[in-house]
Order: structure tokens, then C-alpha cells, then sequence
């Protein structure tokens, strides 16, 4: 638990004369996505849900990295059910925030992050910038991933990334339509700043409302982030708890040690 004096897991700023609201992940170098940050997350932007003068938000990672993905320590059975049911809430509100959520990603991106990533409404990354799920490798996978990422990514690539958990760097991301533009990498979030202040900023919030909800209701990703989605949540609670690779697979990484699969 975060103590008093200890400084916010998620910086929130208002940016733009309060159009524009900044939110950074600040647990570096890896951010890890706990529950307590998702939760931070959700708070923060449910703070800002009923601006009526915002036009975006930029999510970003402090430190070099985005963020390395969800805590492995809260994968284990025990907490994977509550940590999977708030990951997927928090998805959902990222997914149907009234304007869009832009991510702003440098460095690694990995697993949950990846997953947070894949539901904002657009992505802008760094040159070194790096996205992938290795969920398999811990004898596991990725439901987030699974539900939506044909749509962010296209089916071939979502199911490669899925089957060797490999990752891809900026430029096949932004080949693949996920990232809107890879920046120079000189100051990213400038860049992205000058970006909003010649697209959104003289937008009419209003306006900027009902596009993001109809776009996000055409695209099919709120559909798809609720009954498959489920049922993908579902089978991860049900089948891999049980199994023992899927419970090898995050022990071996908490003990840092190559696992011992039984194929079972």
C-alpha cells in the first residue's frame, strides 16, 4: 500500500487550459500494472468523465519504459480472478471513455500494458518503442489480446503474437494501422501536444463526444469487449488454475527459473 507521503502511482495533470488531460503511470522502470495502479487509473479518469471542456487524454509511462505489463506475483490462483475482473473493468472504461485516449509509448510495452494500449483510441510511440503479449511463456494467455486484437492489429498478427508471445517493434505496429505515427523520439510528448493542438484543439468537445462513441460503437470493440471478452475471462479462471503448466509458468518467473512444463 501506497503511504501517505509517497508520491502518486498515477500522475494526473491538466493540460491546454484544462482540454487536455495527461495521466502517467509512476512506479519506474517497469510501472508494473497492479491492482492498486489500475484502480488509481479508474479513479483518475472518472475524475475528469464529466469535463465538458476535455478533448483527450494522453496516457503515458514515467521512466524509459511504458510499462513492463500486470504484476506476475497477482497472477497466481489465489488473486487472478479479482486481478483479472478489475484489469477488465478498467479495459472497458479506457475502451468507452467519452474522448479519446491516446497512449503515448516508449520503451517496452509488454502484456497487460500492451492490453491497456490495444483498447485507447489511438497509440503514438517512440522509435524504440516495443509492443507483445508473453503471456504463452508463462503457460498462460492474454484474454484482452484475444478479444480485440484483430481489430487493432488484424487476425494474423494478433494470432502470431499470441502463439509465441513474440514482439514487434514501432514500425510494425504503425504498419499494422495500431499506431497512428511513430515520433521522432527527441521529445515525444511535445510532438504529441503540437498533434492535439492542431487536430482536437479547436474541435468542439461536444462534437468530439459523439464521434468517439459512435466510432467505438461501429468498430464493434465495446461489443467485443463484453461477451467474448466473458467468456474469454471465463476459461482463464476456470481452465488455468486448475492446470499445473499454468501455474508453473508464474511460479518459475517469481522464482526466476526456467519452468517445468507437464503439458497438463
Amino acid at each position: 500500500m501506497a503511504t501517505e507521503n509517497a508520491a502518486p502511482i498515477v500522475n494526473a495533470t491538466l493540460l491546454e487550459e484544462g482540454t487536455l488531460l495527461r495521466l502517467e503511470l509512476n512506479q519506474p522502470k517497469g510501472n508494473i500494472l497492479t491492482l492498486e495502479m489500475m484502480q488509481a487509473l479508474s479513479k483518475e479518469l472518472d475524475a475528469q468523465s464529466n469535463n465538458a471542456h476535455l478533448r483527450a487524454v494522453i496516457l503515458r509511462g514515467a521512466g524509459k519504459h511504458f510499462s513492463f505489463g500486470a504484476s506476475v506475483e497477482e497472477h497466481r490462483k489465489e488473486q487472478a480472478p479479482s486481478m483479472l475482473a478489475g484489469f477488465h473493468a478498467m479495459i472497458r472504461k479506457v475502451a468507452g471513455y467519452p474522448v479519446p485516449v491516446i497512449a503515448l509509448v516508449e520503451g517496452s510495452c509488454l502484456g497487460g500494458a500492451f492490453e491497456l494500449v490495444l483498447a485507447c483510441h489511438m497509440v503514438f510511440a517512440s522509435p524504440t518503442a516495443s509492443f507483445g503479449c508473453p503471456e504463452i511463456k508463462l503457460g498462460v494467455f492474454p484474454p484482452v489480446l484475444a478479444a480485440i486484437g484483430a481489430q487493432r492489429l488484424g487476425g494474423p498478427l494478433t494470432e502470431r503474437m499470441i502463439l509465441t508471445g513474440s514482439t514487434i517493434d514501432a514500425a510494425t505496429a504503425e504498419k499494422s494501422g495500431m499506431v497512428s505515427a511513430v515520433l521522432s523520439g527527441e521529445n515525444p510528448e511535445e510532438e504529441l501536444i503540437e498533434w492535439y493542438q492542431k487536430n482536437l484543439r479547436s474541435l468542439s468537445a461536444f462534437a468530439i463526444r459523439q464521434n468517439t462513441r459512435v466510432a467505438r460503437i461501429g468498430s464493434g470493440m465495446i461489443s467485443a469487449l463484453q461477451e467474448p471478452l466473458d467468456k474469454i475471462e471465463r476459461q482463464y479462471v476456470d481452465d488455468l488454475p486448475a492446470s499445473h503448466d499454468g501455474n508453473e509458468g508464474i511460479q518459475s518467473f517469481i522464482e526466476r527459473r526456467k519452468p517445468s512444463w507437464k503439458d497438463s
